[in-house]
């Protein structure tokens, strides 16, 4: 990647913030761009790495197309969009309107075509295939609008592979490590679990823990992880990846009630738990998402290296004191489930 000029949008994000410092490590000039970025203090950003302030949700084509241009990017990682703390029309905005503009701002600019690494999401499957792993074949029908609207801007980069785009669209398991957002489920139960420990060294009782009714199962894949195969997307042949949908997870769907149970006790924390009933109606997203990440293993020669306990430990040790200590691992316990111990769950 020496000498690559990688633009990342929403660069001061969850992963964009680690596409950056990790393409930036591997020999890139990187360029974070992001409403937030001008507050990034340039040495908090790392060495070749630089910070450009834009609303990417209000901006216009041609003001992407002069970022991109000053930057004299040679690839772009869209990693911005809206999942939390957003209704539909403001996930359109970020999720799929924007993409459209960045698409009209490559086909723009003058000279080769520049690589977009678009970053979708497994709820655009909605529930996916209920009897193996979902391919990237499976037709999409996504039940939330978080996943409808990625699934526009997936749609809209596949078109613009007729104007001569260069793009291609990973498609993340649910993603987890250190920075989740508090908006997740993850995040919750972490910022929680960070306040509780406080708490328990103030010599305090911690407070309840209220969860969701905790029935799905999940694929999920370590930031880390998620990371390297955008890496491994930027640097892969047009011919092998250009116009490709590609799944990127562990490929085993996880019960979220033993995971999250599972974080509790490496947090080595004591502490209520009230999960709420499932009531007619109360469900809003499916109830098992697994990949199949074969096509990854082929095109970019990538697989997920790290455990879930490696995933959340890192998540726990950027919330926990430095001096409250992580559990270590008991004999029989982990959060991984087959698809077929899915299927008959």
């Amino acid at each position: 990647m020496a000498g690559l000029s990688v633009v990342v949008l929403g660069g001061t994000g969850f992963l964009g913030r680690r596409i950056g410092a990790a393409c930036a490590a591997d020999g890139a000039r990187v360029h974070l761009v992001s409403r937030s970025a001008p507050a990034v203090p340039a040495p908090a950003a790392g060495p070749g790495v630089s910070a450009v302030g834009l609303d990417l949700v209000t901006a216009s084509p041609r003001e992407i197309a002069a970022v991109l241009a000053a930057a004299g990017a040679d690839v772009v990682v869209n990693a911005a969009g809206r999942a939390w703390q957003a209704d539909e029309a403001q996930m359109a905005a970020g999720n799929a309107e924007l993409v459209e503009r960045v698409l009209a701002a490559l086909a723009a600019l003058p000279g080769p075509p520049v690589r977009l690494v678009q970053l979708g999401t497994v709820h655009e499957y909605g529930a996916g295939a209920p009897d193996a792993a979902t391919c990237e074949e499976h037709e999409p029908v996504p039940v939330t609008p978080y996943g409808r609207t990625k699934l526009q801007g997936t749609r809209a980069v596949l078109r613009a592979r007729e104007q001569g785009v260069d793009g291609v669209v990973l498609r993340l398991a649910n993603v987890i490590g250190a920075g989740v957002p508090e908006g997740s489920l993850f995040g919750r139960v972490a910022a929680h679990l960070g306040a509780a420990a406080r708490a328990d060294a103030r010599g305090e009782k911690a407070a309840e823990l209220r969860l969701p009714a905790l029935r799905a199962a999940r694929d999920l894949v370590d930031a880390r992880d998620a990371t390297a195969a955008v890496l491994a997307a930027i640097t892969a042949p047009a011919a092998d990846v250009a116009g490709q949908v590609i799944n990127v997870g562990r490929g085993t769907a996880v019960p979220m009630r033993e995971l999250i149970h599972r974080m509790i006790t490496l947090s080595g924390l004591e502490l209520p738990v009230a999960e709420a009933a499932e009531g007619p109606g109360s469900r809003t997203d499916v109830a098992w998402q697994c990949l199949d990440v074969s096509r990854a293993r082929r095109l970019l020669g990538w697989r997920p290296l790290r455990s879930l306990d490696d995933s959340l430990r890192e998540l726990l040790a950027s919330v926990l004191p430095p001096e409250h200590p992580l559990r270590g691992t008991p004999l029989g316990i982990t959060a991984d489930a087959s698809a077929e111990e899915g299927k008959r769950s």
